[in-house]
């Protein structure tokens, strides 16, 4: 599938207004369409489906408030950024209210309006396109995101998000960095009960703490030193849909209070204002932070992690289920043969033994950079020890080999032989499930039940050790419940 660019459209009665955004505005990874008169645009709108849209507010033939209304009434989800020469415009703050995704005044910023516009055609990447799972089918005609694995522990993943999706729920996402919980809030929110309402994601660990707060609630003209006009927050913008607050570890406990307030009654205020708003809005939260030191140490509010902690997804790193690499090694190869022109085919089995074997501190993100640069060093149609970067090819001369005793081997392939036998399908899981068992059975076995014991000997976090738990025999679920942890975990 070939990679689409991006598309502008911009709505404007002013012909030089026009000429100018389309020159300089448009590239190699932008086009850019025009619209004269509200009626055109949203034509335009209906029949081509821009990314994003800039629009007048003061049109020949109708209102720029009416025209936004249709454009929603189209596309709910659109990024639309409003433009006025008027600083005081009412319409122009209506369809913030309404959803909009920003308003600028004329003359235009052309910096300024390149950071925004790059910021809502992230948003209608995060929205439209589409997360999938690890067996669903991807279509040819449209750009999709999917979430690879098929291991134990991402299948309890998939069947969390499936749950969590059905709920109109608080939804807090851990796990490292680099793990997909982005991704994972894509998901939840394209198959839930708002899928059709807009989904804002904000990091809170790359927006100053003396921001933040303005950001999600908004702020009056004059609340504070360089507010010079009103601003209508994240939360009031997405009303009706879907907020994705990443990294919420990071929140000042200040921040934190109002968060606890909107989770608790929906309300809030913008700063510097008296005026409470409401606001209908579902909250999926992420962190790589430990909330439960972090409210040992008062850096985190209790009350809060109790509002947020309504349904839990815990992402497993990648070290814990390197069974999964391989296939994401297949998916990133085949996204960066398109993207960077190669040709590659396959991947050496000492290359593959050595991703597979890595620790990989920095998750899929780190794996998937990996990959990248392999395939712009890469030279033929294989990808080889000499295509990694140095650094990790000599990470892992260092690292010994860990080799399964002959006979253990050979219990494993006579296991395979007689499912291959039987007419059994899905062998790998099936595999992969009986291993599971015996090692979690004696491992649990040598540490009396002791989960938290046991998860350090896997080298797995308690969470993934619970959700394998889960996936074993119900004898070996007995078993473990049935035992307290002597360390009070």
């Amino acid at each position: 599938m070939e990679a689409t660019v991006p598309r502008l459209l911009v709505v404007d009665d002013e012909p030089n207004v026009l000429f100018s955004l389309q020159e300089s505005l448009k590239s190699e990874t932008l086009e850019v369409f025009t619209a004269r008169t509200a009626k055109e645009g949203i034509e335009h709108v209906q029949r081509q489906r821009p990314d994003a849209v800039i629009l007048d507010v003061r049109l020949p033939d109708m209102s720029g408030l009416d025209a936004f209304d249709r454009i929603r009434q189209i596309d709910a989800r659109l990024p639309v950024i409003v433009i006025t020469a008027f600083a005081a415009t009412e319409t122009a703050i209506q369809a913030m209210k309404r959803g909009a995704f920003e308003y600028l005044l004329k003359p235009l910023d052309l910096g300024v309006l390149r950071t925004v516009l790059a910021k809502a055609l992230e948003q209608n990447r995060l929205t439209h396109v589409r997360a999938l799972f690890a067996d669903e089918e991807e279509p040819e005609d449209v750009a999709v995101d999917r979430i690879v694995g098929r291991s134990p522990a991402m299948q309890e993943v998939y069947k969390e998000i499936g749950r969590a999706a059905s709920q109109d729920v608080t939804v807090l996402i851990l796990g490292e960095s680099g793990t997909g919980k982005e991704l994972v809030a894509r998901a939840i929110y394209q198959h839930g009960l708002r899928s059709k309402g807009p989904f804002l994601a904000i990091n809170c660990a790359a927006i100053p703490e003396t921001l933040l707060e303005a950001e999600l609630f908004g702020h009056e003209r004059g609340a504070f030193t360089g507010a010079d006009r009103r601003r209508i927050g994240k939360f009031e913008q997405a009303d009706g849909g879907t907020i994705f607050l990443d990294e919420i570890g990071d929140m000042s406990r200040a921040t934190q209070a109002k968060m606890l307030r909107i989770l608790q009654d929906g309300r809030f205020e913008r700063l510097g204002s008296s005026s409470t708003i409401q606001a209908n809005v579902r909250l999926i939260a992420a962190t790589n932070r430990d909330l439960d030191s972090m409210i040992g140490e008062d850096r985190f509010r209790q009350d809060l992690y109790y509002r947020l902690n309504v349904f839990t997804i815990a992402l497993p790193p990648l070290r814990e289920r390197r069974i999964d690499i391989p296939l994401m090694v297949e998916r990133f190869v085949k996204i960066f043969n398109r993207e960077l022109g190669k040709q590659v085919r396959t991947i050496s089995p000492e290359t593959m033994h050595l991703l597979e074997s890595r620790e990989w501190p920095g998750n899929v993100r780190e794996l998937q950079a990996t990959i990248k640069y392999a395939l712009v060093h890469a030279t033929g149609d294989i990808l080889t020890l000499d295509c990694l970067p140095a650094a990790l090819r000599s990470e892992s001369a260092s690292t010994p080999a860990f080799s399964m005793a002959e006979t253990e081997v050979l219990d494993i392939a006579r296991l395979v032989r007689s499912l291959i036998q039987g007419g059994d399908h899905d062998l790998y899981q099936k595999v992969i499930s009986a291993v599971d068992r015996v090692v979690l059975k004696e491992v649990l076995n040598s540490v009396h039940g002791n989960q938290f014991r046991a998860s350090e000997l896997l080298g797995i976090s308690r969470n993934t050790l619970r959700s394998k738990i889960r996936a074993a025999k119900l004898a070996i679920e007995k078993q473990v419940w049935s035992e307290s942890d002597h360390d009070g975990h």
